[in-house]
């Protein structure tokens, strides 16, 4: 599908309801599913990545109830172990369904296959999958180290100390240490080349709020005493702030305003808050009080050298904005996007430079340069993130289309509902 960006021809002024966020809706619904109890999750996202995930923990036996009008669900607790000891799983496209079950099922005892889409296919799993056989649960049918897969899971993970290689994702660390509490010993988990350990925080402190405790030896070790169950309880869902991001974007581009529903910034669990501080690094007002979080664009951004290794899933954001600064715009440290849904340097680099926008590219690393945009068709390459964050251009430039637009479905499925809907 095909999606052409209305432009505007001033600034905007508007208000948006930012669904959940899809990193602690999936974390959550896991989580409930090990507990022991029956848990009542509110705000969740509806999206192909939460709904992925809930068809995944039927599939394993767990009773989930979805109210998809009120975004709430109802999650009956397995604590811990899956009652179906056989099944497959579906992935879709989403790295936290594929990442956070294998490791829960490493540690039921069962036989269970994974797949998932061609994009998820060629994401990387061998750190994760090294770390659980090393643990005790037997992998089979592997096509090197990807999906699809089947796992094998034994009586329980050994426990004791465990390192992984976190440079390739950060979900790796957050899926084995949402399974810790289930070793048959003390876990003490050591992680090394961590990207994006805001990822890991939240998975630490969302672990604490279902009453399970994580010790932060220094920055790089965690303790996790055994045996400690996850405990049911009612759990509100944070608005995304990686979704909120683009919006925020919309006011900075045009000189305008929108705000978004009450949030606690200063105490949110995400990483991609951060990006608020880039926001008014660039010039950018951030109004926080009881009509809700505004972004008030500067009549001209400024450019800004930023180190987006903690919060990379927004890196994009900023590249969209980058052109209409007064001064080049450089963003470094972000070569483990290059596997995520799309190498997405070189293809915002291709992006850009399609609307004749000056770019740079390095192993880790854009640059881009003030510049007049033209029109033309981007290729989202089915990666929702590069999909939304071009329609920031498209509010300034008219004739800006969208290939295979539809990928947003992926975190954000009424996306150009809600971007029609400021730009009026």
């Amino acid at each position: 599908m095909k999606q052409e960006i209305c432009a505007v021809a001033g600034a905007i002024d508007a208000q948006v309801q930012i669904p959940g966020s899809k990193s602690i809706t999936n974390r959550a619904l896991l989580l409930s599913a090990l507990a022991e109890g029956v848990s009542e999750l509110s705000n969740i996202l509806i999206s192909d990545d939460t709904l992925a995930l809930i068809d995944a923990l039927q599939e394993l036996g767990v009773i989930v109830q979805v109210d998809k009008e009120s975004q709430s669900c109802i999650v009956a607790g397995c604590m811990g172990e899956f009652p179906k000891k056989e099944a497959s799983i579906w992935c879709n496209s989403a790295g936290t369904v594929a990442r956070f079950l294998l490791a829960a099922c490493a540690a039921s005892p069962g036989t269970y296959r994974f797949d998932g889409s061609e994009q998820l296919r060629k994401r990387p799993m061998s750190f994760l999958l090294r770390t659980l056989c090393s643990q005790g649960a037997k992998v089979v049918d592997a096509n090197s180290d990807k999906l699809p897969l089947t796992i094998v899971g034994g009586e329980g993970l050994r426990g004791g100390e465990i390192e992984i290689d976190g440079s390739k994702s950060s979900q790796f660390v957050s899926a084995l240490l949402m399974i810790a509490p289930f070793a048959k010993t003390p876990v003490l988990l050591t992680t090394y080349n961590l990207v994006s350990d805001p990822y890991v925080v939240m998975t630490c402190a969302m672990m604490g709020d279902f009453g399970v405790r994580v010790h932060k030896m220094h920055q790089a070790r965690y303790s996790i005493p055994t045996p400690q169950r996850y405990e049911a309880r009612d759990y509100a869902i944070e608005p995304d702030f990686s979704t909120a991001s683009y919006f925020f974007s919309a006011a900075a581009v045009t000189g305008g305003r929108l705000t978004i529903q009450p949030v606690d910034r200063f105490n949110s669990k995400q990483g991609d808050v951060e990006f608020l501080s880039v926001l008014e690094k660039m010039g950018c007002q951030v109004i926080d009080d009881e009509r809700g979080l505004t972004v008030k664009g500067p009549s001209q951004l400024q450019g800004v050298s930023v180190d987006m290794r903690k919060f990379s899933d927004v890196f994009m954001t900023l590249a969209a904005l980058a052109p209409f600064a007064n001064s080049p715009t450089t963003i470094t440290n972000i070569e483990h996007t290059r596997e995520h849904e799309s190498n997405r340097i070189s293809v915002m680099r291709e992006g850009l430079e399609r609307l004749s926008i000056k770019v740079e590219e390095g192993k880790d690393w854009l640059k881009i340069f003030p510049s007049q945009p033209q029109p033309g068709i981007v290729e989202s390459y089915q990666d929702h993130r590069i999909a939304m964050a071009f329609s920031i251009i498209g509010l300034k430039v008219k004739g800006i289309v969208i290939n295979d637009s539809e990928c947003v479905a992926k975190t954000c499925p009424h996306f150009f509902e809600l971007w029609e809907q400021i730009s009026q």
